[in-house]
């Protein structure tokens, strides 16, 4: 796994790194801030994993369609 973040833009000698993998991992950042937003999947108020599970692919459908 390679760490890709992109470097400040003031700094004299920038690091390389990969432009769209780098906004591929913003995107799925988001979608991960978005499904927390969802009371029961941000606290787990499911007991089980199955039910948890559950809860997270319904906010995932959600999301996907809003």
């Amino acid at each position: 796994m390679e760490a890709v973040i992109r470097p400040h833009p003031s700094r004299n000698c920038a690091p390389a790194y990969d432009e769209q993998l780098y906004k591929e991992r913003h995107i799925v950042e988001i979608f991960f801030n978005r499904v927390k937003h969802f009371r029961r999947v941000a606290t787990r108020f499911e007991k089980t994993a199955r039910n948890y599970l559950a809860i997270v692919h319904i906010a995932c459908i959600i999301e996907w369609l809003f």
